[in-house]
């Protein structure tokens, strides 16, 4: 089953460290229980651990909940960490997001 993210009504961004060991039923419970926002309004959550190349997304489809995983294999991510809330994106935002900051170093001459 493909997602698109860019149907979703809303993507919030979930700021801080989350606990990437939590499968879907702890992921909606950290939405429900610190946040108070609505899980099945076609919402997407991404949510990121303290490892910056991969976070998971948790989304409802209308029949149940559907659990994205994404790793980056070069790169990471730049992800809010100093604020525990929920931050809404635009899918710009979103395309932003899902592409890894590649840091090229040049050695001095």
């Amino acid at each position: 089953m493909l997602v698109n993210w860019h149907d979703s009504d809303h993507i919030y961004l979930v700021c801080g460290k989350t606990d990437m060991r939590k499968g879907i039923d702890g992921l909606a419970m950290v939405i429900a229980e610190n946040y108070g926002l609505e899980l099945y309004n076609n919402s997407l959550f991404l949510f990121c651990g303290g490892r910056n190349d991969r976070f998971k997304g948790l989304f409802w489809d209308g029949e149940g909940f559907i659990m994205l995983y994404k790793r980056f294999e070069n790169g990471h991510l730049s992800w809010p960490r100093n604020s525990n809330e929920a931050k809404e994106l635009s899918a710009q935002q979103l395309d932003w997001l899902s592409t890894p900051v590649i840091k090229c170093w040049k050695t001095p001459i």
